[in-house]
């Protein structure tokens, strides 16, 4: 009965009683003589009582070897092991998780760099004096659309609270214009998706007109299709130095050609008046020379395909705008299609701004501003708003104010726009590269237009 109190010993010292029959060990020494008996143990001890089937025995080194089963009531052995088993599945499973954190965070950080990275470009773009290319905008959209791709990943593979991640996403999009500028296009923004302009960028001096500095009256641009948007021919159209008649203009299939003054079509008309001449869809819009009537040419074959007259439209240097002659009637485009700027004798020398059919030139609606239009220097039409410019000083107009067709609001603006002459002759908008195309005294100008993020 000793030994059997000694292997119950054993077992109370066990930290690990998983196994239900595990041989444990003592030395002799452990036997050595007591006042109290095994009966009194066995009757006094709970230990005893709640431990009965044991066997033991001594080798013969003196060394006590027992075996003892413990029932599940006493120690809950498979539960424990169910326990383990799914405490290690859990490990596994954090590690893995832990594993992923730590290369999102690194993604993260890649990225975060990234996009400090695109935010001092584009202010560099924003601020400098040169015209960037469609090519310089591709580059960056494709750095946005990665960081966008990766947002999404972290998304689908993120288990849990996406908070990080959104704050990310906020940032990839409002980061960039965090000058309350959004950069051309870098959102697909050829749409009316923003809240109207906000700035331009310095002007880009492209060249002289074709004929001469003595040209200072004229128009130039890019025709625009909603078919083929990025695909249109460039034109430029002198008036003759009265500054009233329009008779030659040229076109060009690329910037490059008309860079280097090669491979231009010539074309001569006698009907053009005024430098408010626009191109839309390869036909060019010109006010009739000495009346209100408006006539399309087709671009292909230099013919007149229709004549409209503009009712009511004030004609011959009644109401053109400052410094700017033969300008009574100002054609324009935008993402929307064809309009006219104009005034009438009942709105009082006040901007009129009809849309117009494209094809049979018919007025689809009208709006009336209280801008006087002698006022104004020049004006365009993006994305429906009519936008006024005047003069400040020989080297600085500025964008004053607006008018909104789709709103029927008016209000003022303080846009200032740099020139290198004197006078801004026409102002062309191209919905396609969101560039103004602005003949100023016979140059050719550039300039980026930035948008307020909607």
């Amino acid at each position: 009965m000793w030994l059997g109190f000694l292997c119950l010993l054993a077992l109370l010292d066990l930290h690990s009683a998983a196994l239900s029959t595990t041989p444990r060990y003592f030395p002799t020494s452990y036997l050595s003589p007591s006042s109290t008996s095994i009966s009194d143990w066995s009757s006094s001890s709970a230990e005893s009582q709640l431990v009965s089937n044991f066997t033991g025995s001594v080798d013969d080194r003196g060394t006590c070897q027992c075996s003892v089963i413990l029932p599940d009531t006493t120690f809950p052995v498979e539960r424990v092991e169910r326990l383990e088993i799914t405490a290690q599945t859990i490990s596994k499973k954090f590690e893995k998780e832990l594993s992923k954190v730590r290369e999102y965070v690194q993604l993260i950080s890649i990225y975060e760099k990234k996009l400090l990275n695109l935010t001092v470009r584009i202010e560099k773009i924003e601020q400098d004096t040169i015209s960037y290319t469609e090519l310089d905008f591709e580059l960056i959209k494709i750095e946005v659309r990665e960081m966008e791709k990766l947002i999404q990943q972290l998304k689908v593979g993120f288990v849990g609270s996406t908070v990080i991640i959104d704050q990310l996403e906020v940032e990839v999009r409002n980061e960039i214009p965090s000058h309350g500028l959004i950069i051309k296009s870098l959102w697909g923004a050829r749409s009316c998706t923003h809240g109207g302009v906000v700035n331009v960028s310095k002007p880009a001096i492209v060249q002289l007109n074709w004929l001469g500095f003595s040209y200072k009256y004229g128009a130039w641009g890019r025709d625009y299709s909603p078919q083929l948007p990025g695909k249109g021919l460039y034109w430029v159209a002198p008036l003759n130095t009265n500054g009233r008649t329009l008779q030659n203009y040229r076109l060009y299939n690329t910037l490059d050609d008309l860079l280097l003054y090669r491979y231009n079509q010539d074309y001569y008309i006698s009907y053009g008046q005024g430098s408010g001449i626009a191109v839309y869809n390869n036909n060019m819009y010109v006010n009739w020379y000495n009346t209100r009537n408006i006539a399309r040419v087709n671009l292909a074959t230099n013919r007149v395909e229709v004549t409209q007259t503009l009712p009511q439209a004030a004609y011959n240097n009644r109401f053109s705008y400052a410094n700017v002659g033969w300008q009574d009637i100002d054609l324009a485009v935008d993402e929307n299609g064809l309009w006219v700027i104009y005034a009438t004798e009942a709105s009082t020398g006040n901007i009129v701004i009809s849309k117009l059919n494209d094809t049979t030139l018919a007025v689809l609606n009208t709006w009336h501003t209280k801008q006087y239009k002698p006022s104004v220097s020049n004006a365009f039409m993006v994305c429906g708003v009519l936008y006024a410019t005047r003069t400040l000083s020989t080297r600085a107009e500025e964008i004053f104010y607006y008018f909104d067709t789709n709103t029927g609001q008016e209000g003022r603006l303080a846009i200032v726009m740099q020139k290198v002459q004197e006078t801004l002759q026409s102002i062309n908008y191209h919905p396609y590269e969101q560039k103004l195309f602005v003949y100023n005294d016979g140059y050719l100008l550039n300039y980026d237009l930035f948008f307020q993020p909607q």
